[in-house]
C-alpha cells in the first residue's frame, strides 16, 4: 500500500483505470492473435499524427464536453440524468430547424438564435424529469430513460410530418444549413487539414469555465452540491430542495442540448432520422465519471475518448484490428472507474503531522467550579 495525499489519489485512480483498460484491450488482442503494440501505435498516430486527425479528434471531443458537464451538474445534486441523449437530440433538431427556416437571416443573429433555442429545448426536456422528481418523487433514472425514447420518435415525427417539405431532401434527412447558420469556420478547418472541426470547441471551452464558475463560485452551485450531499440538512439550513432539483436538471439539460446543437450545426450541418439514441449522451456520462466531474478532468477525459474513437478507425484500417476492440477498451476503462474504491485501496492517505507545542494556558471560569486550571500538552489538565 502506498501513502499519498488526497489530491494525488484523485489523479492516480483514474490514471490507473485508463492503464488497466488498455491492458485489458491488449490481452484480448493477444488472445485473438493481434499485435497490441501495432494496434495502439496505429490508434494514436491516426488520432494525433496529422492535422486532419487532430482536428477530427477535437471535433469528436467537443459535444462530449457539453454532455459530460450536463451529467456532472445533475450528479452533483444527487441525480443520474440518463436522458442526455434525448436532450441533445432535441437541441440538435431545434437548432437545425431554426437555421433552415431562416437561411437569409444575418449570421450574427441566426447563429445565436439557433444555439439559444436548442439550449432551451434541451433544458425543457430535462426539466420534465426535474419537476416530476421535485413534486412527485418519481425516479429520475426511469423518467429520463423513457423520455429518451419519446424524444427519439417525436423528432422523427416532427421532421417527417411537421417540418416544411422545402426544408428536407427526403423523409429521412433535412437540407444542409446555409453558411449563416453553420458553426464551421473555413480558416479553422483549413488549419486542421480540412477536418470538420468547428467553432463548437470555443463554445465548449467557454462552457467549461462557466461550469467551473457556477459550481465553485456561486450560491446556486453551492446549494446544488449541498442538496446532493444531504438534502435533509440542506432543507434544515433553509435551502429549497425542490428549487435546486429543478435548477440542476434545467442546467444539465441545457448543456446537453448545447452538445446536440454543436453536433448539428457543426459536425453534420443537418438532421437525419436516428435509429437509436445519439451516442454523445451515454459517452458524455462516461467522460464525466472518468473526469471526476471537474472541468479539467472532463476536458482531458473527452480528449481521451475522442482519441479512442477516432484512432479506432485508423487501428481498423492500418492494423486490421476490429473496431469493436475500442469499445472493449472503453468499457474496461469505465469498469475500472466504477470500481475506483477497490483501486483506491492501493493507496493510503498520508496523515498530516500536526506539531502541537506544549503550552500552558489559564482558563478563567469565574471561580464557579474552582480556581483556574492549567492545560498542558494534548489538552491534559
Amino acid at each position: 500500500m502506498f501513502k499519498v495525499n488526497a489530491e494525488t489519489k484523485k489523479i492516480l485512480v483514474p490514471l490507473i483505470s485508463i492503464v488497466a483498460g488498455f491492458l485489458v484491450g491488449a490481452v484480448i488482442m493477444l488472445l485473438w492473435s493481434y499485435n497490441p503494440i501495432l494496434a495502439y501505435t496505429s490508434m494514436f498516430s491516426s488520432a494525433l499524427g496529422n492535422m486532419n486527425g487532430l482536428g477530427e479528434t477535437i471535433r469528436e471531443a467537443t459535444p462530449l464536453i457539453f454532455t459530460a458537464i450536463g451529467f456532472s451538474i445533475a450528479s452533483s445534486a444527487g441525480f443520474f440524468n440518463i436522458g442526455l441523449s434525448g436532450q441533445a437530440q432535441g437541441g440538435w433538431l431545434a437548432a437545425i430547424w431554426i437555421a433552415l427556416a431562416n437561411p437569409h437571416m444575418p449570421k450574427y443573429i441566426l447563429l445565436p438564435y439557433a444555439i439559444i433555442v436548442g439550449t432551451l429545448v434541451g433544458a425543457a426536456i430535462a426539466g420534465i424529469a426535474g419537476v416530476l422528481r421535485a413534486y412527485f418523487g418519481t425516479n429520475e433514472v426511469i423518467v429520463t430513460i423513457m423520455v429518451n425514447y419519446i424524444v427519439l420518435y417525436s423528432c422523427q415525427y416532427l421532421m417527417q410530418n411537421v417540418m416544411n417539405k422545402n426544408l428536407r431532401v427526403s423523409t429521412d434527412a433535412t437540407k444542409t444549413v446555409s453558411n449563416n447558420g453553420t458553426l464551421r469556420l473555413d480558416w479553422l478547418s483549413n488549419i486542421f487539414g480540412g477536418s470538420r472541426i468547428n467553432a463548437g470547441i470555443f463554445l465548449a471551452l467557454i462552457a467549461l469555465v462557466v461550469f467551473w464558475f457556477i459550481m465553485k463560485k456561486t450560491v446556486t452551485g453551492f446549494e446544488i452540491k449541498a442538496v446532493g450531499l444531504n438534502p435533509f440538512a440542506s432543507r434544515y439550513a433553509g435551502m429549497s430542495a425542490k428549487k435546486n432539483i429543478i435548477i440542476s436538471m434545467l442546467l444539465s439539460g441545457a448543456f446537453a442540448g448545447l452538445g446536440g446543437v454543436v453536433q448539428g450545426l457543426g459536425t453534420y450541418q443537418n438532421h437525419f432520422t436516428q435509429t437509436t439514441s445519439v451516442d454523445i449522451g451515454f459517452d458524455g456520462m462516461s467522460v464525466s465519471l472518468l473526469g471526476g466531474g471537474t472541468a479539467l478532468g472532463i476536458l482531458l477525459a473527452a480528449l481521451l475518448f475522442s482519441i479512442l474513437k477516432i484512432g479506432g478507425l485508423g487501428m481498423q484500417t492500418l492494423a486490421g484490428i476490429p473496431y469493436e476492440i475500442v469499445s472493449i477498451v472503453i468499457a474496461a476503462i469505465i469498469f475500472f472507474v466504477a470500481i475506483n474504491y477497490v483501486i483506491g485501496l492501493l493507496f493510503e492517505k498520508k496523515k498530516k503531522n500536526y506539531n502541537q507545542p506544549e503550552t500552558i494556558a489559564k482558563i478563567s471560569n469565574n471561580s464557579v467550579d474552582g480556581p483556574a486550571v492549567k492545560v498542558g500538552k494534548g489538552g491534559e489538565v
